[in-house]
């Protein structure tokens, strides 16, 4: 039997918007709402190229990432094609208005993906860097 972890009410997620969970390890978790008050939860980075999905736009069951539009679905985590990919979902319920995330699927899933860096890699000592 899971152990669940209320994170907010429905009421705290707006309507066609997320809530970022962050957590000990690992990136932070989004949870959404679209506009039939379901509830979904996605590791908050695209597949594409790690953006924050919850700060993309919610429609229907699916969220467009907001840095090159790829539409992610909701209940998979899976990108719609042409597009391929796949970010990782977690398990979410609504009980009397408290949204809730699966405890041990928080501490354990996805824990080594990581946000990839702006900027040019860190190169210093390296063959044909120039260092400062």
């Amino acid at each position: 039997m899971s152990e669940w972890i209320s994170i907010c009410t429905i009421d705290d997620i707006p309507v066609l918007g997320a809530r970022r969970v962050a957590r000990a390890k690992g990136l932070d978790v989004a949870v959404f709402r679209n506009s039939e008050d379901e509830v979904f939860a996605l590791l908050d980075s695209c597949p594409h190229k790690g953006g924050p999905l919850s700060q993309g736009i919610v429609f229907g069951r699916s969220v467009a990432c907001p840095l090159h539009n790829w539409t992610i679905a909701l209940s998979t985590g899976q990108a719609a094609a042409p597009d391929e990919g796949c970010t990782p979902y977690f398990s979410v319920r609504v009980q009397d208005g408290e949204v809730q995330l699966c405890a041990e699927e928080l501490a354990s899933r996805a824990l080594e993906q990581t946000r990839p860096h702006a900027g040019p890699a860190h190169c210093a000592g390296k063959s044909g860097c120039a260092t400062a």
